[in-house]
């Protein structure tokens, strides 16, 4: 075997394992079904991949020639440009990664990792940095009294919205209240879905007793929810309106 193929091969090795690993942290970590669905990262991921398993080692077999004297930085310039693609990609995709389901009112918002204002009041429990694992349900504390309320919310329409301010987070069950009050009857799904999709998903989760739209990706689904711990059970691929 010729060096040229076996350095090819090597490189396309190396770079399958890479994009291997890419691939569980994407979808497996990251972005976990249905949110990949829902924030479209399959063609950003598509056009790393095709850089990094098909682009870089086919470019460095055709430049491959024995003892071409630029033969090192060729070969160097053509892995130097594969990583930096690679990594700007993934630099993105980790800063675009959901990190929190945020309850505001008759709505879950999906709130990504680059929507955030970064404060030094936010509780612990709700540093985005911690949520690397997909994103976890908080809700909106808006104050106990009228006046708090009312104030929170005038702040909200003029600055940035609530759900992008983790020193506004609360646990769903400090707003059990509110998610009680906002929530939607599981029956009712079937106004915007399949039945036997609806069924499905009822047998499938039968803890289940609620919903909520979920809101701020590409494509609008479904939270389903427990209201009686409470708590979020799953995001599922299903319509929450027409």
């Amino acid at each position: 075997m010729s060096k040229r193929i076996k350095f090819f091969l090597g490189h396309l090795l190396i770079s399958v394992v890479i994009a291997l690993f890419a691939t569980y942290l994407i979808f497996g970590v990251w972005y976990p079904k249905p949110l990949d669905t829902a924030l479209g990262v399959s063609f950003i991921f598509l056009m790393m991949i095709a850089i990094d398993v098909i682009v870089g080692p086919f470019l460095g077999l055709l430049v491959y020639k024995e003892g071409k004297k630029t033969l090192k930085m060729d070969l160097g310039v053509i892995i130097a440009v594969q990583v930096l693609a690679f990594g700007y990609g993934m630099y993105n995709l980790m800063q675009a990664r959901p990190v929190w389901l945020v309850q505001t009112g008759h709505v879950f918002e999906l709130v990504r990792h680059s929507d955030l204002v970064v404060q030094d009041n936010a509780h612990p429990d709700y540093n985005s940095y911690t949520t690397w694992t997909g994103p976890k349900a908080v809700a909106i504390d808006y104050g106990k009294t009228y006046k708090e309320k009312g104030d929170w919310l005038m702040k909200d329409m003029a600055d940035v919205p609530a759900a992008f301010r983790p020193s506004r987070f609360t646990s769903l069950q400090q707003a059990k209240l509110d998610l009680q009050d906002n929530q939607q009857s599981i029956d009712t799904l079937v106004q915007f879905n399949d039945t036997a999709a609806v069924e499905q998903i009822k047998a499938k989760y039968p803890q289940v007793d609620a919903w909520l739209p979920l809101r701020g990706g590409d494509m609008d689904m479904v939270v389903l929810i427990n209201s009686h711990v409470p708590d979020v059970v799953a995001i599922v691929d299903l319509r929450p309106w027409h």
